[in-house]
């Protein structure tokens, strides 16, 4: 539950810029600090807020359960391009 107001920041900062992202990044900084660091890319960019969830939960589940509090978490986007848009990357071959 701790997530979702991460979440709804990340996604109303990338909606107001009118950018998205392919990558998304989940930072978790345990009570003794230690980092974990995982991340997923996409094809495509993330299309949606619930895509966003959807991933960052799926990066978050392999934590639980864990023995030592967690501390602190992050969720960013990265591979960065225009909402919408063809992402000018490398195509594929339809093999």
């Amino acid at each position: 539950e701790a997530l979702g107001p991460i979440l709804e920041k990340v996604w109303r900062y990338c909606a107001a810029q009118g950018i998205s992202g392919r990558t998304v990044t989940l930072k978790v900084k345990y009570a003794d600090f230690q980092l974990m660091t995982r991340s997923r890319s996409g094809v495509r960019p993330v299309a949606s807020a619930e895509e966003l969830r959807e991933a960052s939960l799926a990066l978050l589940a392999p934590v639980f359960p864990t023995a030592k509090g967690i501390r602190l978490l992050g969720v960013t986007l990265s591979a960065l391009g225009e909402a919408g848009g063809e992402s000018g990357g490398q195509l594929a071959l339809g093999l």
